[in-house]
């Protein structure tokens, strides 16, 4: 199943793309960084891997077009949260995502919302992957999350880098630092977009407990 959903939050409407594979057992959101949208190239690649390995996937957006506008809003992370929280619980009520366990995926500063949301909302998340993320921006946070937290770092991104590993010190719980050889940021180099898709497909399915689905590969 794969719709356009629009799910109210504050007194505003957000736009996501669900898409919903046969037999699916756990879905991944997406929290996209400053900038981006549900329509980003890099997390639609990572999701459509994703799905063909079983899985279901929501990438909407956490502001809307005039919020998208004004660049500190961007970087509200207590903001971003809040609307990660909020599609969350309201994702849980609906009868065909309610029985699925939930994943975070979060790119740039969108990570540092995935890592605030799952610390405030503990067992409910069942695993968080973040590619090229800032989780320095969710510092305070980080040993509150139980979720295992899997950081995906581009091996020329050095100022990145160092922020992960000051995040790995703060991470109490299940926690690992993967860097991606000749990746810078955006991860556009040759390959290493699929890289960050073979490794958080393996990570969801070990954590999220997913069982007979077929082997989580990039095409």
């Amino acid at each position: 199943m794969e719709k356009l959903i629009h799910i109210p939050v504050d007194s505003i409407e957000l736009e996501g793309n669900l898409v919903i594979p046969e037999e699916a057992k756990a879905i991944v959101l997406f929290s996209h960084g400053s900038g981006s949208s549900r329509h980003s190239p890099r997390n639609n690649f990572v999701a459509e891997v994703l799905q063909k390995a079983g899985m279901a996937t929501l990438l909407f957006d956490l502001l809307t077009e005039k919020e998208d506008e004004v660049y500190e809003t961007r970087f509200n992370i207590p903001l971003l949260t809040k609307r990660l929280i909020e599609t969350t619980k309201w994702l849980i009520k609906q009868k065909e995502i309610k029985k699925l366990k939930i994943g975070y995926f979060g790119s740039s500063t969108g990570a540092a919302s995935a890592l605030e949301a799952a610390a405030i909302l503990g067992d409910t998340i069942g695993a968080v992957v973040s590619r090229g993320g800032r989780p320095d921006l969710a510092m305070e946070k980080l040993s509150a999350v139980k979720a295992p937290t899997l950081l995906i770092v581009g091996g020329n991104d050095g100022p990145v880098i160092e922020m992960n590993e000051a995040a790995m010190e703060k991470l109490k719980y299940e926690k690992k630092l993967e860097i991606v050889p000749g990746a810078t940021h955006l991860f556009e180099e040759p390959g290493t977009l699929e890289k960050v898709s073979e490794l958080a497909g393996k990570w969801f399915k070990r954590y999220l407990a997913i069982k007979n689905l077929t082997e989580v590969t990039p095409r």
